[in-house]
């Protein structure tokens, strides 16, 4: 076609107006597809705000969680309580701790229930021999006082001691119930004192002296001078005390092979039960009935245990 034609045409009304009508439907297109690009971009921003709200709202609620478990987690089913008792639990003579229950207190304690050769007893028809004598070593000692929320306890410096059977037994400390534990032919007193010795092997030996209602005894009397006014703490004394003042003059007496009569009530302790009593008088029982006006422990059954008694 010829340059001026192509030209012609180029200017021809009827085609400048249908290029301008393509122009403009280029451009709303153009434009149509820009808005829609830039909603799909923020729709795309409008996702990503509500997804980090989200995320946000949800660690908030954990964290919240979190604290709240940790500031009180609640105990699972069938889960034990924590124990807050001491190691050795309290024990007593009456309710809820009661010798009969003391097995229950503490798994250490089971020997009191299941044992076979456990004290006190009722001493009956004992064997009458040639009882070789207790050779006692005891000598004028310092001594302190102690209270221990079962009894009145004597504790006596190192050096006094007893021998039988070939052994030494030191002497550690001294007790006192009310009434007493043994019981002679079905007798109970109305005292006893428990004097506690150990061997070198770590054999436990007591000998149990029976107090009676009689005339003042100065040794108890001494130890009663020198009550601590509280419990749990031992109070030194002034002076000595000479534990021989304690025993009878008559040193015949019963033995047994026995148990401690308190927990956790271990056996293999040797018993030697002095035969003839102590008198003290009605104001020291009283003064001990004050503080303790019963701890002693239940007679508990000879399960056909050999008894020796001195001729």
């Amino acid at each position: 076609m010829p340059a001026r034609k192509t030209y012609s045409l180029l200017f021809h009304p009827v085609l400048h107006r249908l290029a301008a009508s393509l122009l403009l439907l280029g451009l709303a297109g153009g434009a149509a597809h820009a808005n829609e690009a830039k909603a799909g971009e923020e729709s795309l921003d409008v996702l990503r705000q509500r997804l980090a709200a989200r995320l946000s709202d949800k660690a908030v609620t954990e964290g919240r969680a979190s604290v709240k478990t940790k500031a009180a987690k609640p105990a699972k089913a069938g889960a034990k309580p924590v124990d807050k008792e001491p190691k050795h639990a309290h024990w007593g003579y009456a309710g809820e701790v009661s010798p009969e229950r003391w097995a229950e207190l503490n798994p250490d304690y089971r020997q009191c229930a299941i044992g076979t050769r456990q004290s006190p007893i009722d001493i009956r028809e004992g064997i009458r021999v040639d009882l070789e004598k207790i050779q006692f070593d005891y000598q004028p000692s310092a001594f302190s006082v102690l209270d221990n929320g079962h009894t009145i306890q004597v504790n006596v410096a190192p050096g006094n001691a007893l021998q039988v059977m070939g052994r030494r037994f030191e002497l550690l400390q001294f007790h006192f119930h009310r009434p007493s534990e043994e019981r002679i032919n079905g007798r109970q007193f109305d005292m006893v004192a428990h004097l506690v010795h150990k061997d070198p092997e770590g054999r436990l030996a007591v000998v149990a002296v029976l107090l009676e209602r009689g005339q003042d005894q100065a040794l108890i009397q001494t130890i009663w001078n020198n009550l601590p006014l509280e419990k749990g703490e031992a109070l030194p004394a002034p002076g000595q005390l000479d534990l021989s003042q304690l025993l009878p003059e008559d040193r015949s007496y019963y033995t047994y092979m026995g148990s401690l009569t308190t927990p956790p009530c271990s056996e293999g302790v040797l018993w030697m039960v002095m035969r003839k009593p102590v008198q003290v008088s009605p104001n020291q029982i009283a003064i001990f009935s004050r503080l303790y006006p019963m701890n002693a422990r239940p007679v508990q059954a000879s399960s056909g245990r050999l008894i020796k008694e001195s001729n």
